[in-house]
C-alpha cells in the first residue's frame, strides 16, 4: 500500500503533515515530493504516467494560487487523486479550492477542504480500503473511537452545566 502525497513546494510540508500522520496511523507508506505542475511539468507528467508501475495506488496533490498540480497529476494516470488546497494570502485558499474543484470533463480529482491534510489521508485510506479488507476494519475501529470521544465530551459538558 503505498500513497504519494506531491506537493508543489516544500513550504506546502506543513499542511501535508497531517495527512502523513493520518497515512501512518493505518499503516500506508507513502512517497512525499516536491513537484510543481508550473516550474517542472516534465517532471510532474514523467511521475503520473509511471505512478502505478511505481506500486502507488493513490495520489494526493497539494498546492496553493493557481493548484494544477492535482489535475496535471489526474491527466497522466488512472489512479485516484485526490486534491489538497492550500490556504493562500490572496484569497484564503478559495483560490486553490476553485482552481482543484473545476476539473474539465474526463479528469476527475476528488478534493478535499482547504488546508485539510488529515482529510486526504483518511480519504486515501478509504479508498485503500476496498482492496484492502484490512484497513476498513481500522476505519471502521478509528470511527468508533471518534464516537466514544463525542460521547465522552458531550458527558463532561453535561455534568458542568
Amino acid at each position: 500500500m503505498k500513497v504519494a502525497v506531491i506537493m508543489g513546494s516544500k513550504s506546502d510540508f506543513e499542511v501535508v503533515k497531517p495527512a502523513l500522520v493520518a497515512l501512518k496511523k493505518f499503516g500506508v507508506k507513502a512517497d512525499v515530493r516536491v513537484i510543481s505542475a508550473h516550474r517542472t511539468p516534465e517532471a510532474a507528467h514523467e511521475y503520473a504516467i509511471n505512478a502505478e508501475k511505481n506500486g502507488v495506488e493513490v495520489i494526493i496533490g497539494v498546492a496553493g494560487k493557481a493548484a494544477h498540480l492535482a489535475g496535471v497529476l489526474a491527466a497522466g494516470t488512472t489512479l485516484p487523486v485526490i486534491a489538497l488546497p492550500v490556504q493562500t494570502s490572496m484569497m484564503g485558499g478559495l483560490d486553490s479550492l476553485l482552481s482543484m474543484v473545476q476539473m474539465p470533463s474526463g479528469i476527475p480529482v476528488a478534493t478535499v477542504g482547504v488546508n485539510g491534510g488529515e482529510n486526504a489521508g483518511l480519504l486515501a485510506v478509504q479508498i485503500l480500503s476496498l482492496k484492502y479488507p484490512e484497513l476498513g476494519v481500522k476505519l471502521k475501529a478509528y470511527k468508533e473511537e471518534m464516537r466514544k470521544k463525542i460521547e465522552a465530551d458531550d458527558k463532561e459538558l453535561q455534568s458542568s452545566l
